[in-house]
This record gives C-alpha cells, structure tokens and sequence, in this order.
C-alpha cells in the first residue's frame, strides 16, 4: 500500500478523504508525521493556497503530498468569502461564527447563488499537480441540519433538497466539491502512478 501525506490538521477533512481514497493508497495525517505547526496560507487564490500548503510540507518530508483549499464564492458578495472562507468571521472563529457573518450580510439578498470551490495540489517527485471540484448552489436564509462542518449548515446544491449538513457523508462525497476534486485525485493516482 502507497503511503501519501495530506497537508491538514482538519480531521473532518481526512475522515472525508480517507472515505474516498481506494484502499491502495494509506493517507499519512500530518500528526501521524508529528507535524505541530500551523502551515502558511498567504496566497490571494485557492489554487495558490493549496499550492503553498503541499510545497511546504513536502519540502520538509520528501513524500508525496497532497494538500486542498476550498472556498465558498457568494456573487451578491462579490465572490466572498472566498479565500478567507475558514477566517471570515476572524482568525479564531468558529464554524458558527463564519455562517452568522455570511447570513448577515446576506440579509434582505434575493441572489443567494453561491460555488464552493476546492482545490487539491498534489506533489510527486517533485512534480505538482492540481484537482479542481466546483459545486454551484444557493445560500439558506438560516442553518439547518447537524452533521458536516463549515457553511454544510446554510449551502443547498443545486438540483437537491437536502443542504451539505443534512446528507449522510456518503451522500454528500457523491457531490461534494471536495469529492470532486478528490476523485480525480484518485483517478490520476490509480492511472499514473500505478
């Protein structure tokens, strides 16, 4: 089994992916590595930040690597929040917190179209590669279901009657920007690197 590290300290983010991962490839946590630190994301795009995030780690470990960022683009808010979705509300908010800034100034909106938007950046032998998933859909009027993290509670994708947070994790992967993204990871893992 091929060992690849991902770039997170997100354990909803890993159990995700691990979910999704073909069972030939055995994903290394950066805690698994005794990776403490915070990594940089200073970057004004997603790509970029992704980018940044899996260049760091495998300059440090010399494995292959794979790191995401994902965004959530609203158009009333000229494509907020964007890059800065996991610190909307500031750098030590909660999930929470970010939903409520968004629901706020959304108030009295009738555009509530929104994407979220994920990126994997992957690094083998020194070589990157970039997964996009996109997922077009619109902004609740307020938080509904419990499972999930992030904005799960207030996007409603398109086409379906259940928001992110009220999708069983297998549902959601079916659809998911992050699932997306991460199929043609796997797809390319399993035909390339075979």
């Amino acid at each position: 089994m091929k060992q690849i590290v991902f770039a997170t300290n997100n354990q909803h983010k890993l159990e995700e992916v691990q979910s999704l991962l073909s069972e030939q490839f055995q994903i290394i946590s950066l805690n698994e590595l005794g990776f403490k630190e915070e990594i940089p994301e200073t970057q004004k795009t997603i790509e970029g930040n992704a980018s940044q995030k899996s260049h760091y780690i495998y300059e440090r470990y010399n494995m292959p690597v794979f790191a995401d960022d994902t965004g959530l683009e609203i158009d009333a808010l000229n494509g907020e929040p964007g890059v800065y979705s996991a610190r909307y509300a500031g750098s030590n908010c909660s999930f929470q917190d970010n939903c409520n800034k968004v629901l706020n100034n959304l108030k009295g909106e009738q555009n509530r179209n929104s994407r979220f938007k994920t990126v994997i950046s992957l690094i083998i032998d020194g070589n990157e590669h970039q997964f996009e998933g996109l997922v077009n859909g619109k902004i609740l009027e307020e938080g509904r279901g419990e499972d999930g993290f992030g904005y799960d509670s207030i996007f409603l994708p398109d086409g379906y009657e259940k928001c992110f947070a009220e999708m069983s994790l297998e549902e959601k992967n079916q659809i998911s920007h992050r699932g997306l993204a991460v199929r043609k990871l796997v797809k390319f893992l399993s035909t390339d690197i075979a």
